[in-house]
């Protein structure tokens, strides 16, 4: 439940939620922000959440989040409000089974008008189309110290941070020397792959193991002798082709091409590396590259602004391919029609799309990655693909990429693998090179040419096709030797800062960081980091790694651990130990399951909460089952308490807002291991590779509950703004009553985890006085509770310290609401 107070008026729950009148995020209680973190000032480097003492006796299944009406002006100390007596964080675990929420109506008018005085826009550039208002440009290097004086502990290992700093400045250094800045060597572009000028078309291929090469494709009717290239003391092949006698150009719009190749390995034709489209002819199945110019008058021209950066992120993950309701493969044009606005009126403020880049093998989920520069032809053309971006932003949606710099398809056909007929083409040589399990290629970090085509490839899709920002997948694996494999991270900085550490991966990341933030200043950049690497999301200019946000991948662990349990036997002090243990300055996008929990394989945690009673038992007009009873409510709950505890920003997959029934199973056909065992295929069926939107829409089944609370959890982040708050307090964790109890931003959260016992007058610590209202009730019948709380009632605080805090009402907690 969540609770709202607003001076001398009453108006019932969801009207609150909805509001779309606020167009700015509420963060918290002004008068709890400054100088306060989430993390102890001693300890700034804990990884501990602090959190009052609990020693009570509750037992509710119920979630709350509450917020005061107190109108007082002064400032509470840091000790007060985030801060336990004694300074430690209380270990009591607790956990809720209901949610409720406070808020103040006259503090949210306090907060909205200062941050209308106080922010600023990150840049004042607007770009729509080719047009851009200011130059950009990227700061220099900093003096890389600040970590130590942010984390004192980093002090013990400054030979190794001060080393991949000094490796850092002097990539930066070599570039602005040779290449005329990282400016200019991100766009690399434009000097490589096919580049069209007034009097023809430059096409040149960094190969350097090649003995000889000539461009091939329908303009020269395949002929290897028409067009053979030259190669320069780089290894940089090139050819000429200047433009028909007529003026036209000597690659028409649309043409197949290839470059053929004599090389160690022989003669091999290969996509161009840099091609910025290419498809699999119908009955194919090598790639063709195809040359992409059309004419002016057919070039897609964006015509909205890119939305500023929300302060705090609710993404939508999302896969264009598997995005219909019926089994094929799904359109760009399609998704902007049908899948965007779904994703506007669900609340989130982002969307971040995966396999956009070309990749032949569509059951890799868009990871194993052939073509770089090239948009997943099975959905539409680049030019589709930007109208999507375009419609997201008219929605104000940013849009994120899930981009795989961490590794490569070993197809030799259509991909980087092998492509100049060398193994360190690209890639490192021997087993270094080889990614054992997702049986890839991995790059060489350290390579001038494959820094120029990963920084270029970055900078092409924030350039060209406008995207937002970037969702790194595969960090972990980039960033040490061992990639993260057969290995348990501790937390202890020797696992972090030894010889298991990739440098030269650590400073591409710092370096494409530097180039996205300093281009592109509303830029979003999120890693997939599961090791919680120090320095991951601090500024590079402080000595960090540069990336804006970690996914706090833990946190999705946590809940399948539990899941595979009783929930008798969650402890709650586990569960908000995991949602809370993150840096200090650190950012962290939560999530309860993304895509990696909805494939064939694993289970989504509606499955796990409701098996086979999913089948059945779903629609209202029959009777339920307890197991789905009390799946629905704890969907709800897991999803909004990592929502609420879990980080700054928050991501869900398609589907799973509403509990998706079943899993993800791409197409594929029978498979022959090499010792003779057959894996059985699916008949090549699309049948589990859609999403069943209209289960969430059909107001008879209970998805529909589950998908309004999801709905409506976003849409009260949206109004208080509560995960980008710096004020959270975590007053209860009660064992006894499975009751968690917090603060966070204006509101008060209360979660009764019992799987029966509900509590009536059940005392709720608070920081302000005055009178709550409930804002978001888990058990209100629009999300198939059981209206057990009357959402117009109002709760008035009382003097007296409880469960460390000054203040304290009493709230009805049902279970399983």
């Amino acid at each position: 439940m969540v609770y709202c107070a607003i001076s001398g008026v009453r108006f019932p729950c969801l009207p609150s939620v909805y509001n779309t009148k606020s167009q700015s995020s509420f963060n918290g209680d002004p008068l709890c922000r400054k100088g306060l973190s989430f993390f102890s000032k001693k300890d700034p480097f804990s990884l501990k959440m602090l959190a009052g003492k609990s020693s009570y006796d509750s037992d509710s299944p119920n979630l709350a989040v509450t917020t005061s009406t107190a109108t007082t002006t002064t400032t509470p100390t840091p000790e007060k409000v985030l801060v336990p007596p004694d300074g430690n964080a209380s270990e009591d675990p607790l956990v809720p089974h209901d949610v409720e929420c406070l808020t103040m109506e006259d503090n949210q008018i306090v907060e909205d008008k200062e941050k209308q005085e106080t922010s600023t826009p990150l840049s004042e550039s607007i770009i729509i189309g080719k047009t851009e208002a200011k130059s950009r440009s990227i700061p220099p290097p900093g003096s890389g110290q600040r970590i130590y004086e942010i984390d004192p502990s980093l002090t013990g290992f400054r030979q190794h941070l001060d080393y991949r700093y000094s490796q850092y400045k002097r990539i930066r250094e070599e570039i602005d020397k040779y290449e005329g800045g990282l400016e200019v060597f991100s766009r690399g572009y434009e000097k490589l792959g096919f580049i069209r000028s007034e009097t023809g078309i430059t096409y040149r291929e960094w190969a350097p193991g090649a003995k000889w090469a000539a461009l091939i494709g329908d303009f020269n009717n395949w002929n290897p002798n028409a067009d053979v290239m030259t190669q320069n003391e780089f290894g940089v092949w090139e050819v000429f082709l200047p433009n028909n006698a007529d003026g036209s150009p000597p690659i028409p719009h649309g043409s197949r091409v290839k470059i053929r190749m004599d090389t160690p390995s022989g003669i091999k034709d290969s996509i161009p590396a840099w091609i910025k489209f290419s498809v699999q002819a119908p009955g194919e199945i090598p790639y063709n590259g195809i040359y992409y110019d059309p004419p002016e008058e057919e070039k897609y021209i964006f015509k909205h602004p890119q939305p500023k950066r929300p302060e705090s992120l609710r993404i939508y993950e999302a896969h264009v391919g598997m995005s219909s309701t019926e089994p094929l493969i799904n359109t760009y044009a399609n998704f902007r029609d049908d899948v965007l606005p779904r994703i506007k009126k669900l609340g989130y403020n982002a969307v971040q799309i995966m396999a956009i880049q070309e990749h032949s093998y569509y059951a890799s989920f868009g990871y194993h990655v052939t073509n770089y520069f090239a948009p997943c032809s099975r959905c539409g053309t680049p030019d589709d693909l930007k109208s999507l971006i375009d419609r997201a932003h008219e929605l104000g949606l940013l849009v994120l990429m899930d981009i795989v710099h961490s590794h490569a398809s070993n197809n030799t056909l259509d991909g980087l693998n092998m492509f100049d007929g060398t193994d360190n083409h690209y890639f490192h040589s021997g087993s270094r090179g080889h990614h054992w399990m997702w049986d890839s290629r991995l790059f060489n970090y350290g390579s001038w040419e494959v820094l120029r085509f990963l920084l270029s490839n970055a900078r092409w899709w924030l350039d060209e096709y406008k995207f937002d920002g970037f969702r790194f997948d595969g960090v972990t694996s980039m960033m040490y030797t061992h990639h993260g494999l057969q290995m348990t991270f501790t937390g202890n900085y020797n696992e972090y800062f030894g010889y298991a550490t990739d440098i030269d991966a650590v400073v591409y990341l710092m370096v494409v960081n530097d180039m996205i933030h300093g281009l592109f200043p509303d830029a979003v950049s999120i890693g997939e980091d599961v090791s919680g690497m120090p320095t991951f999301c601090i500024p590079v200019q402080d000595g960090g790694v540069g990336f804006d946000y970690r996914l706090h991948m833990a946190i999705a662990d946590k809940w399948i651990e539990l899941l595979q349990k009783k929930d008798e036997d969650w402890r709650m002090g586990d569960i908000v130990h995991t949602l809370t243990n993150r840096r200090w300055l650190e950012k962290c996008v939560s999530y309860a399951e993304s895509h990696d929990q909805a494939l064939v394989g694993d289970k989504t945690i509606a499955f796990w909460l409701m098996d086979k009673d999913m089948y059945d038992f779903m629609a209202l007009d029959r009777p339920s089952t307890p197991l789905v009873d009390r799946g629905i409510a704890l969907h709800k709950m897991i999803r909004l308490i990592t929502m609420g505890l879990g980080g700054e920003g928050y991501l869900n997959f398609m589907g799973n807002e509403f509990g998706h029934p079943e899993w993800i199973d791409f197409p594929r056909g029978d498979q022959r291991l090499p010792t003779g065992k057959i894996i059985p295929g699916n008949n090549n069926s699309f049948d589990k590779c859609r999403r069943r939107f209209d289960l969430g829409d059909a107001e008879y089944l209970r998805y529909h509950g589950m998908q309004e609370f999801d709905r409506a959890m976003q849409h009260l982040e949206e109004i208080y703004g509560f995960m980008t708050s710096e004020h959270q307090y975590i007053s209860r964790k009660n064992e006894g009553d499975r009751v968690i109890v917090f603060e966070r931003g204006n509101l008060v959260f209360v979660f009764n985890f019992h799987w029966t016992n509900s509590y009536s007058d059940y005392r709720v610590g608070c920081l302000k006085p005055g009178k709550y209202k409930i804002v978001l009730d888990s058990d209100d019948p629009l999300f198939g509770g059981f209206k057990r709380l009357d959402k117009d009632a109002e709760y008035f605080s009382s003097e007296g310290w409880y469960d460390d805090r000054p203040r304290s009402f009493l709230v009805y907690a049902p279970s399983g609401g």
